[in-house]
Protein backbone atom coordinates (compact mmCIF):
# COMPACT_ATOMS: atom_id res chain seq x y z
CA UNK A 1 0.00 0.00 0.00
CA UNK A 2 1.51 3.21 -0.56
CA UNK A 3 2.74 5.80 1.71
CA UNK A 4 -0.03 8.15 2.98
CA UNK A 5 0.64 11.82 1.82
CA UNK A 6 2.02 14.52 4.34
CA UNK A 7 -1.29 16.48 5.46
CA UNK A 8 -0.84 19.84 3.74
CA UNK A 9 -1.78 23.19 5.11
CA UNK A 10 -2.36 26.28 3.53
CA UNK A 11 0.89 27.66 2.73
CA UNK A 12 0.30 24.97 -0.44
CA UNK A 13 -1.58 26.81 -2.00
CA UNK A 14 -2.44 30.15 -3.80
CA UNK A 15 -5.85 31.02 -4.18
CA UNK A 16 -9.17 30.16 -2.45
CA UNK A 17 -12.81 29.50 -2.56
CA UNK A 18 -15.77 29.98 0.05
CA UNK A 19 -17.68 26.31 -0.35
CA UNK A 20 -21.26 26.31 1.44
CA UNK A 21 -22.03 22.44 2.80
CA UNK A 22 -25.65 21.48 2.03
CA UNK A 23 -27.33 19.75 3.89
CA UNK A 24 -27.75 16.66 0.81
CA UNK A 25 -23.82 16.60 1.24
CA UNK A 26 -23.93 14.26 4.03
CA UNK A 27 -24.07 10.77 4.08
CA UNK A 28 -26.09 8.52 6.39
CA UNK A 29 -23.43 8.62 8.43
CA UNK A 30 -23.80 12.14 9.32
CA UNK A 31 -20.18 13.66 7.35
CA UNK A 32 -19.68 14.73 3.47
CA UNK A 33 -19.87 12.13 1.13
CA UNK A 34 -16.63 11.24 -0.67
CA UNK A 35 -18.00 11.56 -3.44
CA UNK A 36 -19.33 15.24 -2.81
CA UNK A 37 -15.83 16.26 -2.53
CA UNK A 38 -14.70 16.09 -6.19
CA UNK A 39 -17.65 18.45 -6.85
CA UNK A 40 -16.11 20.75 -4.52
CA UNK A 41 -12.81 20.38 -6.41
CA UNK A 42 -14.82 21.16 -9.76
CA UNK A 43 -15.98 23.73 -7.88
CA UNK A 44 -12.87 25.96 -6.77
CA UNK A 45 -10.85 24.96 -10.96
CA UNK A 46 -13.86 25.66 -12.74
CA UNK A 47 -15.39 28.67 -10.69
CA UNK A 48 -11.24 30.35 -11.28
CA UNK A 49 -11.28 30.14 -14.63
CA UNK A 50 -14.24 31.46 -14.69
CA UNK A 51 -14.12 34.63 -12.64
CA UNK A 52 -10.56 35.22 -14.31
CA UNK A 53 -12.17 34.95 -18.11
CA UNK A 54 -10.45 31.93 -19.14
CA UNK A 55 -13.79 29.89 -19.44
CA UNK A 56 -17.10 30.58 -21.26
CA UNK A 57 -18.68 27.45 -20.65
CA UNK A 58 -20.85 27.34 -23.78
CA UNK A 59 -18.17 28.92 -26.22
CA UNK A 60 -14.62 28.36 -25.60
CA UNK A 61 -12.67 26.63 -28.18
CA UNK A 62 -10.41 24.91 -25.95
CA UNK A 63 -11.76 23.34 -22.45
CA UNK A 64 -9.99 21.56 -19.96
CA UNK A 65 -11.40 17.70 -19.57
CA UNK A 66 -10.62 15.78 -16.38
CA UNK A 67 -8.37 12.88 -17.16
CA UNK A 68 -7.97 12.05 -13.68
CA UNK A 69 -8.70 12.70 -10.02
CA UNK A 70 -7.45 11.86 -6.45
CA UNK A 71 -8.43 12.45 -2.75
CA UNK A 72 -6.58 11.55 0.53
CA UNK A 73 -9.11 12.26 3.80
CA UNK A 74 -7.93 13.65 6.81
CA UNK A 75 -11.32 14.14 9.09
CA UNK A 76 -14.72 14.24 8.63
CA UNK A 77 -16.30 17.84 7.38
CA UNK A 78 -20.45 17.83 7.52
CA UNK A 79 -23.50 20.13 7.01
CA UNK A 80 -23.62 23.23 8.31
CA UNK A 81 -19.75 23.46 8.50
CA UNK A 82 -18.27 26.18 6.23
CA UNK A 83 -15.28 24.98 3.96
CA UNK A 84 -12.50 26.75 1.94
CA UNK A 85 -11.31 25.00 -1.02
CA UNK A 86 -6.79 25.77 -1.81
CA UNK A 87 -5.93 25.64 -5.39
CA UNK A 88 -2.83 25.46 -6.66
CA UNK A 89 -1.13 24.24 -9.56
CA UNK A 90 1.42 21.66 -9.30
CA UNK A 91 2.08 20.39 -13.08
CA UNK A 92 1.98 22.50 -16.31
CA UNK A 93 2.42 20.46 -19.58
CA UNK A 94 1.63 21.16 -23.05
CA UNK A 95 -2.08 20.41 -22.97
CA UNK A 96 -2.25 19.23 -19.23
CA UNK A 97 -2.47 20.83 -15.97
CA UNK A 98 -2.34 18.97 -13.02
CA UNK A 99 -4.03 21.07 -9.82
CA UNK A 100 -3.50 20.32 -6.27
CA UNK A 101 -6.67 21.12 -3.89
CA UNK A 102 -7.70 21.17 -0.66
CA UNK A 103 -10.39 21.11 1.11
CA UNK A 104 -10.18 23.21 4.98
CA UNK A 105 -12.88 23.92 7.76
CA UNK A 106 -13.47 27.43 7.71
CA UNK A 107 -10.35 28.79 8.99
CA UNK A 108 -8.51 25.66 10.02
CA UNK A 109 -4.80 25.40 9.26
CA UNK A 110 -4.67 21.98 8.08
CA UNK A 111 -6.82 20.09 5.18
CA UNK A 112 -9.42 18.21 6.04
CA UNK A 113 -9.10 16.15 2.06
CA UNK A 114 -6.54 17.05 -0.04
CA UNK A 115 -5.86 15.55 -3.90
CA UNK A 116 -5.33 15.97 -7.20
CA UNK A 117 -7.32 17.10 -10.38
CA UNK A 118 -5.64 16.81 -14.16
CA UNK A 119 -6.87 18.91 -17.32
CA UNK A 120 -6.39 17.74 -20.45
CA UNK A 121 -6.87 20.44 -22.43
CA UNK A 122 -8.94 19.77 -26.10
CA UNK A 123 -10.73 21.21 -29.34
CA UNK A 124 -14.15 21.40 -28.22
CA UNK A 125 -15.57 20.25 -31.54
CA UNK A 126 -12.72 17.42 -32.20
CA UNK A 127 -12.27 16.53 -28.90
CA UNK A 128 -8.60 16.31 -29.97
CA UNK A 129 -5.85 17.84 -27.40
CA UNK A 130 -4.75 21.41 -28.28
CA UNK A 131 -1.80 22.93 -26.35
CA UNK A 132 -3.00 25.25 -23.36
CA UNK A 133 -4.20 28.80 -24.49
CA UNK A 134 -1.49 31.64 -23.57
CA UNK A 135 -3.79 33.44 -21.03
CA UNK A 136 -4.71 30.11 -19.32
CA UNK A 137 -0.70 29.10 -19.44
CA UNK A 138 0.13 32.55 -17.37
CA UNK A 139 -2.80 32.01 -15.12
CA UNK A 140 -1.80 28.53 -14.33
CA UNK A 141 1.82 29.57 -13.57
CA UNK A 142 0.57 32.19 -10.95
CA UNK A 143 -0.97 29.03 -9.16
CA UNK A 144 2.42 27.49 -9.26
CA UNK A 145 4.17 27.37 -5.97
Amino acid sequence: MPERPARLSRVAFRHFRPIATRWIDNDVYGHVNNVVYYSYFDTVVNGHLIEAGLLDIGKSPAIGLVVETGCTYYESVAFPDALEAGLAVETLGRSSVRYRIAVFKAGADLAAAQGHFVHVYVERGTQRPVPIPEAHRRAFEALQL
